[in-house]
């Protein structure tokens, strides 16, 4: 690989709103995109470069993660700070948000001091609530003013008197309030919706009236309160969707991506990503969110990365925690496996997809969208056509639960401002 990098007729997407062009681009040794289009092909010429032929890859700005869980960033046997970093990285992620989650959990302003170098850029949540417990308001003006970018609830939704009191007082301002539309009481400890495949296996079901119950009170509380920018976390079922639709005031949602790709009737038994909080949905439930998500009704493709490690992994799957690591591959895994089920198999547009993988995140997020720029170093270069093997040495992640291993994979992230140059796959 010479650098400075000369694409040739890279297949160019600056923006939101902007078509995909083949354009030449050049790339510095520091990773800074400096031109592209006509440009760019006469400065390559002028230092005597050698063009890399890229007219089958796409140069376009970096992802978007709305939420992800790291519990112990300094020393954690599942992740840490430095790891997730460079696991998203490689897979093309320019921002992740972190949820409060955590031990000991993010719920005030001197416990909101994480930070990654730049280009980077890592963001945290505050806590609706002390320790995430439901019992308390946590002090909301203080992580705002400490630069929490919104509040986010835990797993499922507070007591809906809490909750409205939050919203009332009204301290996050202008900032999202992330909220999981989820009733553990009524999920009956299941971990799969109901359907005929899950029968069949004999999984504990989790009906979808833990999710449409308390929707149904969140849509209703989100018209009373319509100043307040509430934000949907991590929706999960096919009637979810429905009643967003119907909703007249819609509140910006979630999804995670396993749940556009696993279902009850596609997952092996015996492969990882059966334990997710919410719920493993039926195929319907995973047609209706693909729906949703294709005519905009779910914003944002959420990677929800929650690792653990290998000791909890050895547990039984009843026994052991609910969730799927996402940000892992030394290559990225969700925009290779959303490329081929959305692009390839269902026939979205590039543009559509990174709708939902980074302008739909930014949007969610309360920021302007990624776009590319002269100088910048947040970009990715994605190669749809590179098969590789997803095996546990392409990890950068330290986390055990990831989905896919051991299976080949088509689509690599080959390069991103992100990292430094000698990590470049060209």
């Amino acid at each position: 690989m010479t650098l400075p990098l000369w694409l040739h007729q890279v297949q160019l997407l600056t923006g939101p709103g902007q078509p995909i062009t083949s354009s030449d681009a050049l790339i510095d040794s520091g990773g800074e995109l400096l031109l592209w289009g006509e440009g760019a092909s006469q400065r390559a010429q002028a230092l005597g470069l050698s063009p890399t032929d890229a007219r089958s890859w796409l140069l376009a700005p970096v992802l978007v993660d709305p939420h992800s869980v790291l519990e112990q960033p300094c020393g954690g046997r599942a992740e840490d700070l430095a790891s997730l970093a460079a696991a998203a990285a490689a897979g093309g992620y320019g921002t992740v948000a972190l949820l409060p989650w955590a031990t000991p959990w993010r719920d005030r302003p001197e416990r909101l001091g994480l930070e990654w170098a730049e280009p980077m850029q890592l963001l945290l949540w505050g806590s609706f609530s002390l320790e995430g417990a439901d019992q308390e308001l946590a002090p909301h003006a203080d992580q705002i003013a400490a630069g929490a970018i919104g509040l986010a609830c835990a797993e499922q939704q507070p007591p809906l008197a809490l909750l409205e009191r939050g919203l009332l007082l009204g301290e996050m301002g202008s900032r999202p309030v992330l909220v999981a539309p989820r009733d553990a009481g009524l999920s009956c400890s299941g971990f799969v919706r109901e359907g005929v495949d899950a029968l069949r296996a004999g999984w504990p079901l989790d009906p979808e009236l833990s999710e449409t119950l308390p929707l149904q009170s969140l849509l209703s509380l989100a018209q009373a309160r319509s100043t307040v920018a509430m934000r949907l976390m991590n929706l999960s079922t096919a009637a979810g969707v429905d009643l967003l639709a119907q909703a007249p005031t819609r509140p910006l949602a979630s999804v995670s991506w396993w749940h556009l790709l696993a279902d009850s009737g596609n997952l092996h038994p015996t492969e990882e990503g059966w334990r997710l909080r919410p719920s493993l949905g039926t195929p319907a439930d995973r047609l209706g969110l693909l729906a949703g998500l294709e005519q905009r009704l779910l914003t944002a493709v959420a990677v929800h990365h929650l690792p653990l490690d290998a000791e909890e992994q050895l547990l039984p799957l009843d026994q052991r925690r609910a969730g799927v690591a996402g940000h892992g591959a030394r290559h990225g895994l969700v925009l290779p496996l959303l490329w081929q089920e959305l692009v390839q198999a269902r026939g979205w547009s590039v543009e559509l997809l990174w709708q939902a993988l980074s302008w739909g995140g930014s949007e969610l997020l309360g920021l302007p969208p990624e776009q590319l720029s002269q100088g910048t170093r947040r970009w990715l270069l994605f190669d749809p056509q590179h098969p590789w093997s997803w095996e546990r040495g392409e990890s950068l992640s330290m986390a055990a639960n990831q989905p896919r291993l051991g299976q080949s994979v088509c689509g690599a992230v080959r390069a991103t401002g992100l990292q430094p140059a000698d990590h470049w796959s060209l």
